[in-house]
């Protein structure tokens, strides 16, 4: 499933390339993330578990526009998840995710 909100869209592409500066490129200066409701330092979370992790991203289900998704993450540190991720987009970038397992996805 292709997500319909064009810059969540570029960020999970950019995402599933690999390429460091592309993702970065899809992210607002001031991006922030949350990760199972706790802010985390943004540039070393995507690093760390996006970058370096080498993670794929496969959207199953997308609620709110395309701002919410439910995603499958396979990667070389955690294998597989499902997850959710709440984007806020600002001026075609992205400028906040919040993401945590899937359990905690609710409408």
């Amino acid at each position: 499933m292709e997500p319909t909100e064009p810059a969540v869209k570029a960020f999970i592409d950019a995402v599933n390339s690999g390429d460091r500066a592309a993702v970065y490129e899809t992210l607002t200066d001031q991006f922030t993330v949350s990760d199972d409701g706790s802010e985390r330092d943004a540039r070393t979370w995507v690093d760390r578990n996006l970058i370096a992790s080498k993670a794929r991203l496969a959207v199953e289900d997308e609620r709110n526009g395309g701002s919410r998704l439910m995603i499958s993450i396979d990667d070389e540190t955690w294998g597989h998840m499902d997850t959710y991720w709440d984007f806020t987009v600002n001026d075609g970038k992205v400028e906040r995710f919040e993401t945590g397992q899937a359990s905690a996805l609710s409408d």
